[in-house]
């Protein structure tokens, strides 16, 4: 049965590590022949950097002393490229209760580590995009409202480090008349009914002043479709709100001169 297996890496090694059997799993995951591999070492699967850390003889040590190895990381196939590998050592004993030796089962993650490490860059590359935004306070919300991320635009927009607001409720923008009316919980009731709510009014920086605010709530949901918080894009109008408010004074003096 173990010898059928070609998804997975089945091999029994000696107390010392060397290696006894040799399936067609791990001919087919790691290159080698049972000819080439039988009475080896298993540090002949191991990259430089590991065998300098004494890694093969720490998994052995830890499997014999606790009956059970876990661990994932890189190894070496014969043809020198490196494979992603999930490796559990189980610890085998004798009637006696001495050490017989191990069996490891190895099965190659390669592309699911691949897929990990591009979501991982992909998802840096957002951040630093977001933090580069200086012109938009570009922020994440708990379910509850609650701010769970602050980028560098949020805090020219609004004063606040992040160590300051990460935490708190998102209602802490709006001035006090605005929060009496309940609109900061309604603007999430439509965002989660809708999808999507956008407005524009007053909102408070930190140091009391206020600026006139362009605001985009969208709901975020994960792959299952539960909900998993809002993204909120805020930008800073008040200057486009000032000059038709000037223009309007200037037409009124204009209109009472006349």
């Amino acid at each position: 049965m173990v010898e059928a297996v070609l998804d997975y890496a089945i091999i029994f090694i000696d107390p010392e590590g060397l290696i006894l059997t040799w399936n067609a799993g791990a001919q087919a995951l790691k290159g080698y022949t049972p000819e080439e591999a039988i009475g080896h070492h298993i540090s002949l699967f191991y990259p430089p950097e590991l065998l300098d850390k004494g890694w093969p003889a720490h998994e052995l040590e830890t499997a014999a002393e606790l009956g059970r190895f876990e661990d994932e990381g890189w190894r070496m196939h014969k043809n020198g490229t490196r494979f992603w590998a999930s490796i559990i050592l189980i610890r085998l004993t004798n009637p006696d209760g001495s050490l017989k030796g191990f069996s490891e089962i190895t099965r190659d993650l390669t592309d699911r580590q691949r897929h990990e490490d591009q979501l991982r860059a992909s998802e840096e590359r957002f951040r630093l995009m977001v933090d580069g935004v200086k012109d938009y306070a570009i922020f994440m919300l708990d379910p509850a409202g609650h701010v769970v991320s602050w980028n560098t635009g949020a805090r020219a927009t609004k004063g606040y480090e992040a160590e300051e607001i990460i935490g708190q409720h998102f209602s802490v923008f709006y001035p006090a008349e605005v929060i009496a009316t309940g609109f900061p919980d309604l603007e999430l009731r439509s965002a989660l009914e809708t999808g999507r709510f956008e407005d524009e009014g007053w909102r408070l920086r930190k140091d009391g002043s206020r600026f006139w605010a362009s605001v985009v709530i969208t709901a975020l949901f994960d792959k299952d479709g539960d909900h998993r918080g809002f993204a909120k894009v805020t930008r800073d109008l008040t200057e486009r709100r000032r000059v038709p408010a000037l223009e309007d004074e200037g037409r009124r003096i204009s209109t009472f001169l006349a």
